[in-house]
């Protein structure tokens, strides 16, 4: 492939890289945020990327870091298409605003608006004063207050396990809210979490607020709540530096966790614009489930698996490089939305508008 390399970094994110996906420790590259061993689809994305060999050259200074930085983008990130951006006709736009005479911090500036024209939460520029960012969630309801539901539903008496806060509520219903999937989860501890649970009549995950973290967490979570082996979605990868250079989507599963315990009731999902990253795809596959209902709003979307690279002047950039599609082949990018859509009063210090439609849903006949 006719691109430049991806990563320079040390020995050690090498090694760890090979320990999760059992490649030579001379593969060179690291995927941020998401890391994922369980299916061989996500490891040919990883191959697709780290194939890359040839590195092109680029001066450095500011036009040259600004050369490196729209070309990496231009032959690995996998949503021009998708999003309709003419990324030539932005380079010629943000081009002419950059010269070798300005400071870094312009140069950098410059350069973070340039990425958020791809408005994609999973696309930043990494500088040692500043990380640039799309966070689509900034931008709507906020949906969520830990508060109110820890002192109006759960009266400030609740347990805890694996970053997990649990309890059954009135109506006999139980609740889970899990903050973030970078978070890890002990197969032991969702043991005693649904067996403290298995008595109640319906069961609410809420995951509002979860910004994401770790795809093997999502495995462990969903493979709790489906009766046989399911399909999960569908990944793609880079093939060559066009933008249309993408293979076909591979399909991956998931399997009931063997020896352990599941949970099979009814079962809604709360979720908001703060659910993103690996929350939407935990989002995508239980919308795909008979048993479930998702409540809230839209999640916040990132459906690409990200990957990094590093500019001349050592700045770094992730992107979205590999597309995760939800169980009937659609990208999520943009988020997964709800069965019910309900937006919390956040003038009413007392009721969780969205949780009180949960609780309905699993107590309605």
């Amino acid at each position: 492939m006719n691109s430049l390399i991806l990563n320079k970094h040390s020995k050690n994110s090498d090694a760890k890289l090979s320990r999760l996906f059992k490649l030579p420790s001379n593969t060179g590259s690291r995927c941020l945020g998401i890391y994922c061993t369980y299916c061989l689809p996500l490891l040919c994305c990883l191959l697709a990327v780290t194939g890359c060999s040839q590195q092109d050259e680029f001066e450095h200074d500011q036009v040259g870091n600004f050369e490196a930085l729209w070309t990496i983008m231009d032959e690995h990130y996998s949503f021009f298409d998708y999003k309709q951006v003419d990324w030539d006709e932005v380079h010629q736009r943000y081009r002419a605003r950059v010269s070798n005479e300005m400071t870094d911090r312009e140069l950098f500036d410059i350069c973070g608006d340039m990425l958020k024209e791809l408005r994609d939460g999973h696309t930043n520029l990494i500088a040692s004063h500043d990380v640039s960012r799309y966070w689509i969630w900034e931008q709507w309801p906020v949906n969520y207050d830990a508060r109110i539901i820890d002192q109006h539903y759960l009266n400030f008496d609740y347990k805890m396990a694996s970053g997990i806060k649990y309890q059954i509520l009135t109506d006999n219903i139980g609740y889970m809210y899990y903050g973030s999937f970078s978070t890890g989860i002990g197969e032991g501890n969702l043991d005693l979490i649904l067996s403290y649970l298995s008595t109640a009549d319906g069961l609410i995950i809420d995951v509002r607020d979860n910004g994401g973290g770790l795809l093997t967490n999502v495995e462990k979570l969903v493979s709790r709540f489906i009766p046989s082996k399911t399909l999960a979605g569908y990944i793609s990868h880079k093939t060559g530096p066009g933008h249309n250079d993408i293979s076909e989507p591979y399909p991956y599963y998931f399997e009931p966790t063997s020896n352990h315990i599941h949970y099979l009731k009814p079962v809604v999902v709360l979720a908001n614009r703060g659910s993103f990253s690996a929350t939407n795809n935990f989002v995508s596959i239980m919308k795909g489930l008979d048993q479930v209902t998702i409540v809230g709003d839209t999640t916040g979307g990132g459906c690409g698996l990200p990957f990094t690279s590093e500019l001349p002047n050592g700045w770094r950039v992730r992107f979205s490089s590999c597309p995760i599609m939800d169980p009937e082949g659609r990208l999520t990018e943009f988020g997964v939305a709800p069965d019910v859509r309900i937006d919390m009063n956040l003038d009413d210090r007392t009721h969780d508008a969205i949780l009180d439609r949960a609780i309905a849903i699993l107590t309605t006949p």
